[in-house]
């Protein structure tokens, strides 16, 4: 049974795959091309603005979870893929050094 304030949230329901997707490659653009050396500064900044944008794509997928309908339209566990991507994020800048 879906009620009118569900279907006012559908694209909701459909935003957040995609700004998980988005996440996830940011995510993998961080982890996997970082800088060459210590002396490519267009690296490391490509690298910390990867993070950063993939800190506030974790930030806004969790606040679209807590929205009451999509938290009912899709479960609880949705709050999982946004965190992990987020910690993984995390982990990358602070080590990045």
């Amino acid at each position: 049974m879906m009620f009118d304030g569900d279907r006012r949230s559908a694209p909701w329901v459909f935003a957040l795959p995609l700004a998980l997707a988005l996440n996830a490659v940011l995510v993998y653009a961080a982890v996997f091309n970082g800088p060459q050396a210590a002396w490519d500064h267009q690296g490391y900044e490509g690298t910390a603005a990867a993070v950063f944008l993939s800190l506030c794509l974790s930030l806004l997928g969790i606040l679209i979870t807590l929205v009451p309908p999509v938290r009912r339209a899709l479960g609880p566990w949705w709050f999982a893929p946004p965190l992990v991507l987020g910690v993984i994020a995390w982990v990358r800048i602070e080590t990045l050094g």
